[in-house]
């Protein structure tokens, strides 16, 4: 379903619905995912959620979460993979000096796929971070890249059914990521040649990586494909995971224009951290969800508009910006 027909997907970062756990299950020793889907499902709108593989398994299996999704009226997003709660990835996964590490990460990755496909789920979307360095001299950078080209071929083919996104990010927990922007992810996905692979764009990401939202989709939609799309926002320093538009509103507006022409039908997962705040995630959540329900209406009306179109062409920023500030900001 494409932002411009019906109501979208909208998932969140399920490890938020943890804040406030001792008031919320009081007694309770152990939160489990189920415990989080369900809370999780409190929140008005909320139909999607991504999990995390492992972290989101132990203690249960494929088919408990997925009977839990089911009985809630949740669908399941996909997974994303977490190499950095292992110690043993500190540095790196898919670029360990170690080729047993290296071949232990493959391998959780293909159990995490083998997970998906038991759920039904189609997407996998891979988080480097622990991929980089830290210091200059500390890195082969061409056995690095070569490792990771390897690595990726590999996880494609385990089931060519199952897409594969890469969300790139500058740094942390690495000072600096082997694939840290748009154009360097291209290029290794180019060079990797796989059907099944493609981009997920974090919005706090490509602030901080320098880069206009909507020009980063356009490249990612002209070169591979979009596969997944999280609104967040921040200062644009690092991974500050704001509530969506709350620094950046005309951003975000034209990258939901840019999602819009170039057909994005996937979900809209909110990668926000409540945690940092101490907020209550449920009305986090839906504080999300509202604002980007009121920013795809007005994203439906611009998209289409003939006198932003001519603005546009023209480089006229003045007479683009009325026309946009009106969508966003006009009481009628």
């Amino acid at each position: 379903m494409s932002l411009q027909n019906g109501e979208p997907k909208f998932a969140a970062r399920l490890n938020a619905f943890k804040i406030g756990a001792a008031a919320y299950w009081p007694g309770k020793n152990t939160i489990t995912t189920v415990d989080l889907l369900e809370r999780a499902a409190s929140a008005d709108g909320l139909n999607a959620a991504d999990l995390n593989y492992p972290d989101h398994f132990e203690g249960t299996s494929s088919k408990e979460l997925a009977r839990a999704l089911d009985r809630l009226g949740i669908a399941l997003n996909g997974l994303a993979m977490r190499y950095y709660t292992d110690p043993g990835f500190k540095l790196g996964a898919f670029t360990h000096p170690d080729a047993k590490v290296r071949r232990a990460a493959i391998d959780i990755t293909k159990r995490g796929l083998d997970a998906l496909a038991e759920m039904g789920g189609k997407l996998m979307t891979l988080w480097l971070g622990q991929d980089g360095f830290d210091y200059s001299f500390q890195l082969d950078y061409a056995r690095a890249w070569d490792h990771t080209i390897e690595a990726l071929r590999a996880v494609c083919a385990h089931d060519p059914s199952i897409d594969i996104a890469i969300e790139y990010k500058p740094n942390e927990p690495r000072a600096f990521a082997l694939m840290p922007d748009v154009a360097t992810t291209l290029l290794g996905i180019k060079e990797i040649g796989m059907a099944n692979l493609g981009v997920t764009l974090d919005f706090a990401h490509v602030l901080y990586a320098d880069e206009m939202p909507a020009h980063s989709a356009h490249l990612v939609a002209r070169h591979c494909r979009l596969l997944g799309v999280h609104l967040n926002d921040g200062y644009a320093k690092r991974d500050d995971g704001l509530m969506v538009a709350s620094v950046h509103p005309i951003q975000t507006v034209e990258l939901l224009v840019e999602l819009m022409r170039t057909g994005y039908d996937g979900a809209i997962y909110f990668d926000t951290f409540p945690d940092h705040s101490g907020l209550d995630p449920v009305a986090e959540a839906e504080a999300n969800i509202e604002t980007t329900r009121r920013l795809i209406a007005a994203a439906g009306g611009l998209v289409d508009n003939g006198e932003l179109a001519s603005a546009i062409a023209a480089q006229d920023a003045p007479a683009s910006h009325r026309i946009v500030s009106r969508a966003l900001f006009s009481d009628g």
